[in-house]
């Protein structure tokens, strides 16, 4: 490998710091690439790595979006609701009802413990949040917090939400079904660090074709949900979109009041439409036209804002007791790290 380009003279006076453009040009196996770089010196006339200089990646990027989302979990656990018996009572023992034994029965245990114990407890589950938040932000410590991640996701999604209610018959994706958490667990896998160049974000560590299955399955899983008997019946969607609500101010009540009142005796009619919209979702990745990929990831996000906002009412702040913005922003923050690149990608030194 030869490298020419333009020299620099020399580092600057001690005391000062500059910052400057050089042109590299590498040749290597017949192919010339030709790259501007930013060219920066320390006050000791000390010039950094290349990592200094190097902008954040789409994946970095939402790597931290993810850590953002883990910071904002920590801090609704904070709220005084959660350090009460009442957490325990209202919002963990519920996701045992319907469901086997061998789900129940640990959630029945969790129960139990936060019971005897809600504010230790609640203490210990908000520092872990805001720790793997810190940790992924913090380059150095991000691969063994998203590992750690999904370790805490994993064990929530089965303890703190009864797998979503899947085994309980119960799950609904305009409600946030099959649980937030477990979408933790998905964006850590795929945003994992990598140095492979990919055609997306999603696909820098387990490669493209595995990323796409991921997507297929997770939103046909989607539009097998939206037609369970349940969700499908009289009044279900109303009855949705009325929960959701609960304790917002009343203006806010009222229109969503008036929305749910439209999906009357529609209910069969809107949950096909909602599956079909899910089944072509889970398509587009699999289509080689990158137009018609955006164009399915942008429908995604659309319905994702949808269920956001009608169906989980903003993650339900209203009354102090979310802990978490529930599926709408993970599925936005999904749909973003399946986003295609413009051209493909090559790159010369690690990313995160």
């Amino acid at each position: 490998m030869r490298t020419c380009g333009r020299r620099r003279r020399g580092p600057p006076p001690r005391g000062r710091g500059t910052t400057g453009l050089h042109r590299n040009t590498w040749h290597h196996a017949g192919v010339t690439t030709d790259t501007t770089v930013l060219d920066r010196h320390h006050d000791d006339g000390r010039t950094p790595g290349p990592a200094a200089a190097r902008p954040l990646d789409p994946r970095r990027r939402l790597q931290l979006a993810l850590a953002a989302v883990w910071l904002l979990d920590g801090v609704l656990q904070f709220q005084p609701y959660m350090f009460t018996k009442s957490f325990a009572a209202m919002t963990l023992a519920p996701t045992a009802a319907g469901n086997p034994g061998w789900v129940a029965g640990p959630v029945h245990w969790v129960t139990t413990l936060s019971l005897d114990h809600p504010v230790s407890s609640n203490t210990l589950f908000a520092l872990i949040q805001v720790a793997l938040g810190i940790g992924i932000a913090w380059r150095p410590a991000v691969r063994p917090a998203l590992l750690a991640s999904i370790a805490w996701s994993l064990g929530v999604w089965w303890l703190g939400e009864g797998f979503g209610g899947l085994f309980a018959g119960s799950a609904d994706p305009l409600t946030g079904a099959p649980g937030a958490v477990v979408l933790y667990a998905l964006l850590a896998l795929l945003l994992w660090p990598s140095e492979r160049p990919s055609a997306f974000p999603a696909a820098g560590r387990v490669g493209e074709r595995p990323a796409r299955a991921v997507w297929v399955l997770l939103w046909a899983a989607f539009a097998y949900l939206a037609v369970l008997p349940g969700n499908r019946a009289s009044g279900a969607i109303q009855g949705a979109v009325s929960a959701a609500f609960t304790g917002a101010p009343g203006w806010l009540v009222q229109f969503t009041n008036h929305v749910g009142n439209l999906t009357v005796g529609r209910d069969l009619a809107i949950s096909v439409a909602f599956s079909v919209a899910f089944a072509l979702i889970a398509l587009c990745v699999l289509l080689p036209w990158r137009g018609a990929v955006i164009a399915g990831l942008v429908v995604a996000v659309v319905l994702a804002a949808v269920i956001w906002v009608f169906g989980e009412g903003f993650g339900m702040p209203f009354q102090g007791m979310a802990t978490d913005p529930n599926t709408g922003p993970l599925l936005v923050l999904l749909a973003a790290a399946y986003w295609p690149a413009r051209r493909p990608i090559r790159t010369e030194t690690a990313t995160a």
